[in-house]
C-alpha cells in the first residue's frame, strides 16, 4: 500500500502552477487535460476580466494568455501584470491567431516571454512550456531564512520564532509555514502544500493539510490571520503589519 501511494503521488504532484486565459473552451479543455497529466496544477478562465483577477489571486508560475480575449485583451492583461510587484515575475506565453509581426513585437514590448501563433501542434507546445518553466527556476529565489508578520523561520536550523520567542512546530508545520511565507500572497493548492510538507505519511490526503493549517494557526497567536483560506483552492500567506 505504501509503495502504491508513493507512486500515485509521484505522478500527480507538482509545485508549478499554470493559468490558462483563453475563450475557446475546447482549447482550454485540451490544454488543461494534457498539462494536468504532465503534473502541473492548472487553473483556467474563459474571459479576460476573470483571468486577470484569478492571476492576481493565485499568482501562477506561467500564464497561457489569448491575445484576442475579451473584455480585457491579452495585451492589456500582460501590461497590467507586468506593472504589479506581485505578478511582474510571472511567465507569460501569448497565444494568438494573428501572426502579424507587429502584433508579436507589441506582445514582447508588453512583457510576454513567449509568443505562439495558432494553430499549433500540441506536443511541441507542451515541450516549450516545460522548457520555459525549467529555465525560470530561481527566478524568484527561495530563502533559507524568511521573516514576516513577526514570524522568523530558519530552514537551516529548523527553528521558528514569533516576536523573538520560540514557536514549537512539528517538522511538517515548519516546512509548510516556510513554504507559504517564501512566496507571500501566492495561492497554493492543497496538493502543492501536501508535497511541500512531505515526510510524515506518504498516503496523506489533501485534507490532511487542513489539519496542519489549523494547528499552525493555533500556534501563531495574533499572526494567525496571515494564513488565509482561499475557498475551493487552498491557502496563502498574506503579510500583516508587524
Amino acid at each position: 500500500m505504501f509503495s502504491v501511494c508513493v507512486w500515485i503521488r509521484s505522478l500527480i504532484v507538482s509545485t508549478e502552477t499554470i493559468l490558462i486565459i483563453e475563450d475557446e473552451q475546447a482549447l482550454v479543455d485540451i490544454l488543461k487535460y494534457n498539462l494536468t497529466r504532465e503534473g502541473y496544477t492548472v487553473f483556467a478562465a474563459t474571459d479576460g476580466a476573470n483571468g486577470l483577477a484569478l492571476a492576481k489571486q493565485i499568482i501562477p508560475d506561467l500564464i497561457i494568455l489569448d491575445v484576442m480575449i475579451a473584455p480585457i485583451d491579452g495585451f492589456e492583461i500582460c501590461r497590467e501584470l507586468r506593472t504589479s510587484p506581485e505578478t511582474e515575475h510571472v511567465l507569460i506565453m501569448m497565444l494568438t491567431a494573428r501572426g502579424d509581426e507587429l502584433d508579436e513585437i507589441v506582445g514582447f514590448k508588453m512583457g510576454a516571454d513567449q509568443y505562439v501563433v495558432k494553430p499549433f501542434k500540441l506536443q511541441p507546445l507542451i515541450q516549450r512550456i516545460k522548457a520555459i518553466l525549467r529555465r525560470s527556476v530561481g527566478r524568484v529565489p527561495e530563502r533559507d531564512v524568511v521573516e514576516s508578520s513577526g514570524i522568523v523561520i530558519d530552514r537551516n536550523t529548523f527553528t521558528a520564532t514569533m516576536h523573538g520567542e520560540p514557536i514549537v512546530l512539528t517538522v511538517t508545520e515548519l516546512r509548510l509555514l516556510w513554504f507559504i511565507m517564501n512566496s507571500p500572497n501566492r495561492v497554493f493548492s492543497r496538493l502543492e502544500l501536501l508535497e511541500a510538507g512531505r515526510g510524515e505519511d506518504a498516503c496523506s490526503t489533501e485534507r490532511t493539510i487542513d489539519v496542519h493549517i489549523k494547528s499552525l494557526r493555533s500556534k501563531l497567536g495574533e499572526s494567525h490571520t496571515a494564513i488565509q483560506t482561499v475557498r475551493g483552492i487552498g491557502y496563502r500567506f498574506v503579510p500583516i503589519d508587524d
